[in-house]
């Protein structure tokens, strides 16, 4: 099982995800529903949304099996978010994919940026990842705005990727490896020196998601 750690900087914090959290993570959820059900996974062919406590269980038996690393996200000692490193893989490709998300009320304050680097450095120097990536909806400009942040780099156009909010969705994708960052993506963050113009998106790819697939 992977040992998620407790990770800060500043007044933010990421720990392993409990049961317990279910019910303050359902509150957020419920709370915020209206602000994140755009971007919410969803099941083919299914319209209703698990239940908090069901999500927690299905993230805690991902990790027993090695193949997540579920962090919730603390701002001045409230829960305010969620961040997970799921399909992880090690050996010969040594990868991982990050999705999160936050609370209308604190976003736009430097909190999922400054989560996304704590995590993705752990993953580097905890677990020996060596490459994390982020997809993105291309309509998230938030998220897509802290990419840039980070500096991540853009790797292209996935078509139909995940579904979300009740359909197949398009993704931008963005990577970043250890070998991109020998200080860490914090001390890149933290110092503003993430070279921005990485997570440049081509006009091309751009069109394309304004074009359906035939």
């Amino acid at each position: 099982m992977i040992f998620v750690p407790t990770l800060s900087h500043g007044d933010v914090y990421v720990r392993s995800i409990r049961p317990r959290d279910a019910r303050q993570l359902g509150l957020q959820l419920k709370r915020n529903r209206s602000w994140l059900e755009k971007w919410e996974a969803t099941i083919p062919g299914d319209s209703a949304l698990p239940a908090a406590g069901t999500i927690v269980r299905s993230l805690l038996r991902l990790a027993r099996h090695d193949q997540a690393a579920p962090f919730v996200i603390e701002h001045q000692g409230k829960v305010v978010g969620q961040i997970t490193v799921s399909g992880l893989s090690f050996g010969s490709l040594a990868s991982g994919s990050i999705g999160y998300w936050i609370s209308e009320d604190v976003a736009g304050r430097g909190i999922t940026p400054t989560a996304v680097a704590l995590v993705a450095d752990w993953c580097f120097t905890g677990l020996g990842i060596h490459r994390i990536e982020i997809c993105i909806r291309p309509e998230n400009e938030s998220s897509l705005r802290i990419v840039r942040k980070l500096g991540m780099r853009y790797e292209g156009l996935r078509r139909r990727y995940i579904h979300i909010d009740g359909d197949w969705r398009d993704h931008f994708c963005f990577a970043v490896t250890i070998d991109e960052v020998p200080g860490g993506l914090l001390a890149r963050l933290t110092r503003g020196t993430a070279n921005e113009s990485l997570a440049d998106i081509p006009e091309v790819d751009r069109r394309a998601v304004r074009t359906p697939l035939r």
